[in-house]
This record gives C-alpha cells, sequence and structure tokens, in this order.
C-alpha cells in the first residue's frame, strides 16, 4: 500500500514540476511571422526581383528543397534535398555555405565540378534517388558528418540512415556505418560540452542525436554520443524514459528508445541551444495541426512545451510566397512554377539557423529555413518567440 501511495505522490509531483515549466516556457508571439528572402532560385516570384543568391544560373540548382543548416569551420552550410538540375545531376543532392551575418543576404556559395555546376553529395556504397536525401549534418572538430537517408521504396519512403564523414569540407564523403531503419532517420545534432547538462552517460564533450522514424508518422526520439567516439556506432547510448528520481536512464539498444512527447506527424525537423532563452528550441512540419509546430525544453529530453503553430500556411503562406489553385494573389504576381498551376504549396523542412538569433532573455527573433513545394525552393523565415506583453521586440 505505501509502494502505491508513493507512486502516487511522485507522479503528482512530476505532473506539478511539468505544469510548472509549462508556464514558465517562452512562446510563439503571435503576429510575428514573416519572410527573409528567398533562398533558393533564381527569381524570387513573390516581390519580383531576382533571388540573391541565383543558384540556378551561377551552380545549376534551379529548383530544391530541404536546407537543413548546421556550421562547420565558420561557415554556414546547407544541405539540400532532391534538385530539379539538367542531365545526370537530376535529383541529386546538392550542399552548400554561405559566410554572411546577415539573414537578408545570404549569398550561397556550393562546391562545384570542372563543368562549374554543383558537385552532388555522394556516399560511396548507397543509392542517390528520389526521397534519398540529407537528413542533418553537425562538425566535429575539423571533420563534417552528415546522416543520408537511402533505400526509398514503395512500402518505406524512408528506410535507412547512415553516418558519413567529410575531411575537405563537403567535396567527398566517406561511409561510416548504418545508423538507424528505426527511429533515427531524420536527425537533428548538437554537440555540449561536460557539465553543460547533468544526466548524460558520460562526462565529456557529447553529441546529442534527436530522431524521427517513419517518415511524418515519428514522435522525436533522442540519443547521445561521445564526441572522440562518433565513428563508433557501439558507442551511442539511447534516451530510454526517466527513473524514479526524474534522472534519464540510457540504453544501448536503439529499440529501447522512448518518445520524447507523443504527436506521430513529425519528420523534417530541427533542434538548436537558444542563448538568449535558455531553452532548447524544436521545429517540425505538421499536418494535425497544420503548420510549422514550435515547441521548447530545458533539457534535451524534455519535458517539452506543448504545441505552438508558429507558420500557418493560411495566415502567412498562401497568396503571399506560396501557390494555391484557389487563393487570388495579387496583381501581376504568379507563384506557381510553370506547368503546376494546379499543385498546391506546403511547408516543411523547418531548419533554424542560430547564427541569425537576434535577442534577449525576454524575446528572441529566430530564422529557419522552409521549403514551400510550389514554388520548388527554399525560404528564409523569422518568428519571435518568448514572453507576450515583454517590452524587449526580439531582433526585427
Amino acid at each position: 500500500m505505501m509502494g502505491v501511495l508513493l507512486a502516487i505522490m511522485l507522479a503528482a509531483r512530476a505532473t506539478a514540476a511539468c505544469a510548472d515549466e509549462q508556464s514558465a516556457a517562452p512562446k510563439f508571439i503571435e503576429g510575428s511571422t514573416a519572410k527573409v528572402c528567398q533562398l533558393t532560385g533564381d527569381f524570387d516570384r513573390s516581390r519580383g526581383q531576382p533571388a540573391i543568391s541565383r543558384t540556378g544560373e551561377r551552380f545549376g540548382v534551379p529548383a530544391t528543397d530541404l536546407g537543413n543548416a548546421f556550421e562547420h569551420k565558420g561557415r554556414l552550410y546547407f544541405l539540400f534535398g532532391d534538385t530539379w538540375a539538367p542531365g545526370a545531376r537530376w535529383m541529386r543532392d546538392p550542399i552548400a555555405y554561405t559566410t554572411s551575418a546577415d539573414s537578408e543576404k545570404i549569398e550561397l556559395q556550393f562546391p562545384v565540378d570542372d563543368d562549374g555546376k554543383f558537385r552532388p553529395i555522394n556516399v560511396p556504397g548507397i543509392r542517390h534517388l528520389v526521397f534519398e536525401v540529407p537528413g542533418g549534418g553537425i562538425s566535429v572538430g575539423d571533420t563534417m558528418y552528415i546522416v543520408f537517408v537511402t533505400d526509398h521504396s514503395p512500402k518505406k519512403i524512408m528506410g535507412r540512415a547512415v553516418l558519413a564523414a567529410s575531411e575537405d569540407d563537403g567535396y567527398n564523403f566517406k561511409y561510416l556505418y548504418d545508423l538507424s531503419t528505426e527511429k533515427f532517420l531524420n536527425v537533428a545534432m548538437a554537440e555540449v560540452k561536460p557539465g553543460q547538462i547533468e544526466g548524460l552517460p558520460t562526462p565529456a564533450d557529447t553529441v546529442l542525436i534527436w530522431g524521427s522514424g517513419e517518415y511524418r508518422r515519428s514522435n522525436p526520439y533522442l540519443a547521445c554520443i561521445p564526441s572522440e567516439k562518433i565513428r563508433d556506432k557501439s558507442a551511442i547510448r539511447y534516451f530510454a524514459g526517466l527513473d524514479e528520481s526524474g534522472k534519464p536512464i540510457w540504453k544501448e539498444s536503439e529499440t529501447d528508445a522512448v518518445s520524447l512527447f507523443e504527436h506521430p506527424t513529425i519528420g523534417e525537423f530541427s533542434v538548436v541551444w537558444c542563448d538568449q532563452l535558455r531553452h532548447w528550441f524544436m521545429l517540425y512540419n505538421s499536418m494535425f495541426p497544420r503548420g510549422i509546430v514550435f515547441r521548447c525544453a530545458k533539457n534535451p529530453w524534455g519535458p517539452w512545451s506543448d504545441a505552438q503553430i508558429i507558420f500557418n500556411p493560411l495566415r502567412d503562406g498562401y497568396g503571399i510566397f506560396m501557390h494555391s489553385p484557389l487563393f487570388k494573389e495579387a496583381d501581376g504576381v504568379h507563384l506557381s512554377d510553370v506547368g503546376r498551376e494546379k499543385t498546391w504549396g506546403g511547408e516543411y523542412g523547418p531548419y533554424m539557423l542560430k547564427r541569425y538569433f537576434r535577442g534577449d532573455s525576454r524575446r528572441c527573433t529566430i530564422y529557419y529555413a522552409m521549403s514551400t513545394w510550389n514554388p520548388y525552393q527554399v525560404m528564409i523565415m523569422r518568428s519571435d518567440i518568448g514572453y507576450p506583453g515583454k517590452e524587449s521586440q526580439g531582433g526585427q
């Protein structure tokens, strides 16, 4: 009987603590979401002007998506997806970078082949077909590591994720090992220092790995690995819940990984630490509810805040810079790709760009890449997160 009472008391205490964290968590500031610029392509139809990077003219990247981002050697790198490029590069995946400190003036550079066109990401030993795309990246030491998803089939859109490494800043990659066929296909990664987070299994530089599994039908999961052992898959430990004292449990098997929260709609997503507001931020695209979702947490395993829609396509996208066959666009503006006038635009791939975050402990403007499907391009977006009613106005 005493054991049952103790369990009830612990559960009540945990519920109260979670409620306190929810009320203290920063929130989306209504009305703050806006497009900053168009990152890819040659022409920004919504503004009637050339795109800054003119990626089609300069590098043979006329239309693409994704843009999963990470820092490496002072550059911000972007991993793009299936690209509508002519010839042998059709549906291949580019990598690009910028050194710009201004979110409105991001000019991309691409590693190129001898013909001056983009050099596709190539991981030896795997296919690079449609839906086989880079799923996340990180810089550890002087080495670039990316997760690449392959084995697309009619039964499983994304079948297997592999870890690959580049010693020459994205020109060439080497296959390291199969990362996952279950819960860590799309990933977000971040490196933390010893003592930065209590509860990790080793007191060393550690790479945190958040993952999602079945394409756009997954909850999020968490794993970690000592940075110096990132090439050794056996060193990965998977978050398997909390013990009675609230400390995280780490297991050696991926099957023991537990969901961080319940919302099985996740596919493409990103996670970063926000220095200004001292929380982990997560963004992901969702169909129910529809839009780009924001959550935050003080610890990488949570508890994560309730879901908030920071980009609503009806409010923020359609007829503005996303095409809809039904919504009336402004006079003289045609947002659709040529020949796709009956194809709806759609928002996905919200990848946060931490270098552009601006604000303070009360309010922060976050920046993120977001794909729009029609037009088939990547946009740079911004939204404010903080405490409504505070005086600070973020970084706008």
